[in-house]
Parts: structure tokens; C-alpha cells; sequence
């Protein structure tokens, strides 16, 4: 190759590079402002006018708006922020290790393990602890978790495949479907209430302690994932270039899974079952930025937070005075969404 064709090519993956980063730096700019927006949504009207006047005379802190945007808002739009980067996240990594862009979070059927463990906790009143509304958090997070550890554990027995995963995570999702059926089949009108309303997805259970939670959660799984960034790189390869390269692939697909897992069943446990952002945050980011760990892992953070954030909002809105569930919001913005993907694409999302 000559000098001059590899200076050629020099630049053009610098400017390949940059403008990477120029996206991601965009998507993150777009998706604090929809977070800031998202906490002045609401009955109340509260102008950002209001907010920089609090700030300025401290008095004002006092009044019955700061305390609605403090205590209420605030914990709310910090939840969907931490939820979205979560579960976009993880339907990043969900989809890298099993080799299907329609891989989210609740494939293996975290989600329904969790809602059913919620369930459990709500119709027969099981405690663990005394809080009644981490009683049911834990009880999900508990079900989830064990879900997971069921799965890795056939896995290691058959290999750690991709297919023995997903065929076995279809099963179990079916399986707590059921389950959950008969739960509510058999509960009273108040349990059955309960049991509907926990699992819709909904922001109104938000609290700094849940927030913290989640938060460490994300602090952990990002350096981890960033460290694996080249293995999962080369996992988009198939197993065998992957393996040739150096790359343990059952450890691999079996470590990440565990992490995922814990971020989903983090998020099950406080919110309830919330679909398609880990479907819709990985493809977009795929679509802006290609399949490199570098880019693919923040622009997926990104997404994620925008797409939550968007439908906080959304949820507060259609309805003055109510909160819709948020999971029904994500739903209806998705399914179209996710249609406009799959079939304005000339080439294929992989």
C-alpha cells in the first residue's frame, strides 16, 4: 500500500471518528434537554422562569411548586433518565451476545420472572422486609435474579449457545406468563389491582433511594462493559473468528449476561415491566454510529435516556391531572418506530 493511500486512509477514519463522537455528543445534548423538560411537565405550571427565581432568592424554596418539582418531579424524571440508559444498555449487550437484533432485556424472560415475583409478594403476602413497596421491589429483584442464575446454569451445561439460551429464556417467559395468570386468576379484587397496576411500568414509585440504587447499578455495568469492549466487538464476528481471536466466548456471553440481568431485574423490580426501549435505543444507536463498543455503548446510554425521558413526558400530558403507565406510552411511540426501522432500511440492521 502506497504512503499517500494510507494517509488517505488515515483521515478518513479520523473523520470517521469524529464525527462518531459528534453524534453521540448531539443525541447527549438532546437528551438532557428532554430530561430538564421532562421534570417542568406536569398540572402544576412551573416555567423554567420560576426555577431560576428560586434559585436566586432562596425564600421561594418554601413554596408548595419548588416543593412539587423537588420532591415529586424530580425523582421521577431522574428515574426514567436511569431506566432508559439502563434498559438500552442492556438491550445493547442482550442483542451483541446472542447474535438477534430483536434480543431485548426481557428475552429470557427476566421480566416476566420479575413481575411474577412481584405478584407473589402483593397476593400472598410474603414479606421480607417491612417497607411494603421494597418488599415487593425485592421480592421481583429476588425472582428476576434466580431466573437469570437458571439460565446460566443450563447454559454452562450446553455450551453457553446463543440458541440454547433464547429457546430456553422463551420457555421461562411462557412459563411465568402462566403463572402470573393464575396468580391474578386466583386473587382478590384489591390484589388483582395491585397486581395490574405494578406491572404497567410507572415513574410514581420513584424515590432519591431507588435512584441510588439503579445509579450504582449503571456505574458499575458501564466501566465493565467499556473493558469488554473489544471482545464484544469481535463476538459481532461469530464465535469462531471471536474465539481465534482470543476471545473466550463462553465466559464471554455468560458474564454479560449475568450483568444484564442485574441491570433488567434492577429495573423490574422498581418499575414494573417497561418494553421496547432495549429494543428501539440499540438499533438507533447501530443506525448513527456502527457496531464499535467505543461508539455503540454511549450513543445506546444516550438513546435510551432520550427515549425515556420523551415518554415521561408523554405519560403526564395525555391525561391533565394523571399519569399514564409509562410502559403503554413506550409501547405505542415504539411499535411504529421499531415498523419505520425494519422496513425503511435498504440494507440490514446487522
Amino acid at each position: 500500500m502506497s504512503e499517500d493511500r494510507a494517509d488517505s486512509l488515515l483521515r478518513a477514519h479520523r473523520r470517521t471518528v469524529i464525527r462518531r463522537w459528534c453524534i453521540i455528543a448531539a443525541l447527549t445534548v438532546v437528551a438532557l434537554l428532554a430530561f430538564a423538560e421532562s421534570i417542568l411537565v406536569g398540572v402544576m405550571d412551573i416555567g423554567w422562569g420560576d426555577v431560576f427565581s428560586a434559585l436566586q432568592d432562596p425564600s421561594m424554596m418554601d413554596s408548595p411548586s419548588w416543593k412539587v418539582l423537588i420532591q415529586l418531579r424530580t425523582p421521577m424524571a431522574v428515574m426514567a433518565l436511569l431506566v432508559g440508559m439502563l434498559l438500552s444498555l442492556a438491550g445493547a449487550q442482550m442483542q451483541t451476545i446472542l447474535g438477534n437484533p430483536l434480543a431485548e432485556p426481557f428475552t429470557l424472560g427476566v421480566s416476566a420472572a420479575g413481575a411474577f415475583g412481584g405478584a407473589l409478594a402483593i397476593v400472598l403476602h410474603w414479606q421480607i422486609i417491612a417497607q411494603p413497596q421494597l418488599n415487593i421491589a425485592l421480592m421481583a429483584w429476588i425472582a428476576a435474579l434466580l431466573t437469570s442464575l437458571l439460565i446460566v446454569g443450563v447454559a454452562i451445561l450446553r455450551g453457553a449457545s446463543a440458541e440454547t439460551m433464547i429457546l430456553l429464556g422463551i420457555a421461562l417467559t411462557f412459563l411465568f406468563q402462566a403463572l402470573l395468570a393464575l396468580i391474578q386468576y386466583m386473587s382478590s379484587a384489591e390484589s388483582l389491582q395491585q397486581v395490574v397496576f405494578w406491572q404497567l411500568g410507572s415513574m410514581t414509585r420513584a424515590s432519591w433511594g431507588s435512584n441510588l440504587i439503579m445509579a450504582v447499578v449503571l456505574v458499575v455495568s458501564i466501566p465493565v462493559f467499556s473493558v469488554l469492549g473489544w471482545q464484544l466487538t469481535a463476538l459481532r464476528l461469530g464465535d469462531a473468528r471471536a474465539a481465534s481471536m482470543g476471545v473466550n466466548v463462553t465466559r464471554l456471553r455468560i458474564g454479560v449476561l449475568l450483568l444484564v440481568s442485574l441491570m433488567a431485574a434492577t429495573t423490574v423490580a422498581f418499575t414494573g415491566i417497561i418494553g421496547f426501549v432495549g429494543l428501539i435505543g440499540p438499533h438507533v444507536a447501530r443506525m448513527l454510529v456502527g457496531e464499535d463498543q467505543r461508539f455503540f455503548l454511549p450513543a445506546s446510554l444516550a438513546s435510551g435516556a432520550l427515549m425515556m425521558s420523551c415518554a415521561h413526558a408523554v405519560s403526564q400530558l395525555v391525561r391533565p391531572g394523571q399519569v399514564l403507565p409509562i410502559a403503554v406510552v413506550t409501547a405505542i411511540i415504539g411499535v411504529p418506530f421499531f415498523l419505520a426501522i425494519t422496513l425503511t432500511r435498504r440494507r440490514s440492521l446487522w
